[in-house]
């Protein structure tokens, strides 16, 4: 039997990847401040994410999960937000088109302002520095004093995924999405001719289409918005808690409709997968290569003991190369358990390298191989992999 839950019964078991703040009491202020702010998102919206994902995992829905690796502060600002949205909207477009399939977008934005980080140092010119752990801890300059976390980001991520939040809604409600207009999406730095004159030539055929559906008589709001959900890590507990609200008997976190568990801290025993147990926002758990099949049926056991449809997105990140090996036993295992879950992938983070002088990247071919692998082991074992998770930018 569970034992009870509350919002902060995290606490009480091992934590990783938390900043050590200099000041608790600053940290204790900054947090019933962010509790007492409004809830930056509905939980019937909330609600309303979780029906379309449990489409997803019936195979009649596909979930176009994107963003930034992290949000800055500094790209809280129309031209950054305009390019995100214009991107996740060229693709859903394409999606939708190519696979015949109602496509659920879902925003790395609005939050994401927290990384994970191997080291809680790192070299910078020669000088040993605290990591960077995001704009929502410190500041990515290489001094001493930008690296401290300081407990008033916690405020001023909330504000900044705020702002995020309500100018994509203005622009989705004031015909930013318009099926009509999807030229207004073009992303200038898209350089090649070749991929520019396929994304032409399905537009025209799609507002081909849409004008032949509407000389028929039919017209529908659907052709001129889109709905996009918010979502980002929870990594910060004590921030994820001070966001999360209870509304008739059921715990919401209100700080984005959609959170997830990362690789580096879904231990089972552990806080996070502790505090996300007891919400009941959609979540993702991060799967990398050591990932065994009995972990992952103990996480669905504690994260959807009711085996809720839409409930728990498994979204795999293995690398090119270790696909065929790593992710069969997955899909069997939860197959076999006849447990109800959403498969991702995300083709990314399994295939980062390091450059020369140390820039981490992903090569094109790797992230496409991993993808293509992750499609034929779901077809030949006969489930559906009903979504996939990429780090994505509007930007050159």
């Amino acid at each position: 039997m569970s034992q009870p839950w509350s919002p902060g019964s995290w606490r009480s078991r091992p934590i990783q990847q938390q900043p050590r703040y200099a000041d608790e009491a600053a940290v204790e202020r900054a947090l019933a401040r962010v509790k007492g702010l409004p809830p930056l998102v509905a939980p019937g919206e909330i609600d309303a994410l979780r029906q379309q994902l449990a489409r997803a995992a019936r195979g009649e829905a596909f979930v176009l999960h994107g963003g930034d690796c992290a949000e800055r502060f500094v790209d809280c600002a129309p031209e950054p937000i305009e390019a995100k949205l214009k991107i996740l909207l060229q693709m859903s477009l394409v999606l939708t088109w190519g696979a015949r399939i109602p496509v659920v977008r879902v925003g790395r934005l609005a939050g994401q302002y927290a990384k994970p980080r191997s080291s809680d140092t790192e070299v910078v010119g020669g000088v040993t520095l605290p990591s960077y752990r995001g704009d929502h801890v410190n500041g990515i300059e290489p001094t001493a004093a930008a690296r401290e976390p300081d407990p008033e980001r916690l405020v001023a991520a909330y504000f900044h995924s705020a702002a995020t939040l309500n100018y994509a809604r203005a622009l989705l409600d004031g015909g930013f999405a318009d099926l009509h207009k999807p030229h207004h999406w073009n992303l200038g730095f898209v350089r090649s001719a070749t991929h520019r004159a396929e994304y032409e030539a399905l537009v025209a055929r799609i507002l081909d289409a849409l004008a032949f559906v509407e000389l028929a008589g039919v017209r529908s709001a659907a052709f001129e918005t889109v709905d996009l959900y918010s979502s980002h890590e929870g990594l910060l507990l004590a921030y994820e808690e001070a966001q999360t609200t209870e509304r008739d008997g059921r715990y919401y976190n209100t700080g984005a409709h959609m959170l997830w568990i990362g690789e580096r801290t879904r231990e089972l025993d552990h806080a996070h997968v502790e505090y996300f147990r007891g919400v009941e926002n959609p979540v993702g758990v991060k799967l990398g290569p050591t990932a065994a099949p009995d972990d992952v049926l103990r996480l669905l056991d504690v994260l959807a003991p009711d085996d809720a449809p839409g409930r728990v997105t498994l979204i795999t990140r293995l690398g090119a190369g270790r696909v065929d090996a790593a992710l069969p036993p997955l899909v069997e295992a939860v197959r076999a358990s006849g447990r109800t879950v959403v498969w991702s992938c995300d083709p990314m983070h399994g295939n980062t390298t390091k450059t020369a002088d140390g820039t981490k990247t992903r090569e094109v071919d790797r992230v496409l191989a991993e993808l293509r692998d992750t499609l034929a082991v779901h077809d030949r074992l006969g489930t559906t992999l009903g979504g996939v998770h990429f780090e994505l930018t509007g930007e050159d």
